[in-house]
């Protein structure tokens, strides 16, 4: 059965919550940056916890135009975005995480693509490792979404990005762990 892309938004969960959860230890602020799928069926951003900045990893815009802070990071379907050590991967994965360097970057946000476990799930990926959290943790967050998942895809992701300050190397690894980990910016 496929996913139903006209209920709300699929896959949609709070990344630290889940986190804290597998863990069974607060060690990620909740409610700061949430994961899903297409947002075109979404009609107000109380569906999606009141987000204020929106990563769109999708090849085209989203539909609705909502007053948020709005990034967006399309790639070409033609790649293999689980295969980390391919260039064009690693150059679009260093983008996205440049945009957590920003203290002014507003939460919530939204990391999004259309069923929000693929592109989504490479992208919180990254920002887990970056955080310290465990591969198997990683690996189940990842799980938890519905449609195709597999293990040895994360795992391959994972395996790509080992050495994360060689890996991400155009991004600033200390200002984007002190943004996400800090619970209160001011700017909620």
């Amino acid at each position: 059965m496929g996913l139903d892309y006209t209920d709300g938004c699929v896959n949609f969960r709070d990344v630290g919550g889940y986190v804290n959860l597998i863990l069974e230890k607060d060690v990620l602020p909740e409610g700061k940056i949430f994961r899903g799928g297409s947002i075109d069926y979404i009609e107000n951003l109380g569906e999606i916890g009141q987000v204020h900045s929106i990563i769109n990893l999708r090849n085209r815009p989203d539909y609705q135009n909502f007053a948020v802070d709005y990034f967006h990071f399309p790639m070409s379907n033609k790649v293999e975005k689980y295969d980390t050590t391919q260039k064009e991967v690693k150059i679009w994965l260093n983008n996205i995480l440049k945009v957590f360097e920003n203290q002014a970057l507003k939460s919530p946000l939204l990391i999004h693509c259309l069923s929000g476990k693929d592109r989504t799930g490479i992208v919180v990926a990254a920002l887990l490792l970056i955080l310290g959290i465990d591969e198997n943790t990683i690996q189940e967050e990842y799980l938890l979404s519905l449609g195709e998942v597999k293990t040895e895809w994360i795992q391959q992701s994972i395996s790509g990005m080992q050495v994360i300050d060689h890996y991400f190397n155009r991004v600033d690894l200390n200002k984007v762990r002190e943004n996400i980990l800090l619970e209160d910016k001011g700017n909620q």
